[in-house]
């Protein structure tokens, strides 16, 4: 099989810890039609078997965290259907928008009953802020001057509070040229941010389709892979990782640290299509 993230086996199972509980899951890359496919796939089953998972190996979470590129095709239906099984948990949920995603339709369809698209929600101690890093039409990310200036305000009005800062693309390089050209175009203007507000402790993100945990700045930087498809790390050109689909459950602490681990599914969805070049 592929690369094991964060060193764990595909069954570790999340021990119970307090703190504010999260569960991550990122780029499910669902349609319209609920038998389409992606790279072989089928997108809704694994996320189905992804979220059934995690919910039995971690009781309730407090929040859910889903960091974009939901609705593959931007569909109204795949909104609908993915916004039916968030409701079910009746677990206050938070939803960002990916390259794939429309926001308008999202803060549309998604933003009701325990499902938001909020910029931001404060608990135990914890500030946690959604930003939009997509630009249209491009796969590329961006956070705006509009979205910094919500950061600012955001940051400022919760400087006691232990922060972490979700968006979907990568902050910085995770080593792999043909995503890496896909990267926040201006992480400058965001660290600098974070560098006046000592309280930002970690940045989450999705888009990369693979584990990522590092330290940038005095800030922990986690990725994620996704509910359906992985990408082999460190690599130049595009290429389809033999790992399962999984998820990122944290735990995030008083004291500022993050206690955090990746789980998978028993086993690879049949179907991949490790010979792809593409999507």
């Amino acid at each position: 099989m592929g690369s094991s993230p964060d060193n764990q086996p595909a069954n570790f199972k999340r021990l119970p810890v307090e703190g504010l509980n999260l569960l991550q899951l990122t780029d499910s890359h669902l349609y319209a039609d609920p038998s389409r496919c992606l790279l072989g796939i089928n997108t809704l089953e694994t996320f189905d078997q992804v979220l059934a998972q995690a919910l039995q190996e971690s009781g309730t979470p407090d929040f859910i965290l889903a960091t974009g590129d939901l609705v593959h095709d931007a569909s109204d239906t795949g909104y609908k259907r993915l916004f039916g099984r968030l409701q079910l948990t009746e677990i206050p949920t938070y939803c960002l928008p990916g390259n794939h995603d429309i926001p308008g339709k999202m803060k549309q369809i998604l933003n009701q009953d325990n499902v938001h698209t909020i910029p931001s929600v404060q608990a135990k101690g914890w500030s946690l802020i959604f930003l939009d890093s997509t630009i249209p039409n491009s796969d590329g990310g961006r956070i705006d001057e509009n979205e910094l200036e919500l950061l600012e305000v955001l940051l400022q009005s919760h400087p006691d509070k232990n922060t972490m800062i979700c968006m979907h693309h990568h902050p910085v390089p995770v080593g792999s040229r043909w995503m890496d050209t896909m990267v926040l175009e201006n992480p400058d203007a965001l660290f600098k941010l974070i560098g006046a507000n000592p309280q930002v402790k970690a940045l989450l993100c999705g888009h990369i389709h693979q584990a990522f945990d590092t330290e940038y700045r005095g800030v922990r930087l986690l990725g994620t892979p996704s509910t359906c498809v992985q990408f082999i790390p460190r690599v130049d050109d595009f290429a389809i990782d033999a790992i399962p689909p999984g998820y990122r459950w944290m735990s995030l602490q008083p004291d500022g640290t993050i206690q955090t681990g990746l789980n998978l599914l028993p086993k690879i969805p049949s179907g991949l299509d490790l010979a792809s070049m593409g999507y």
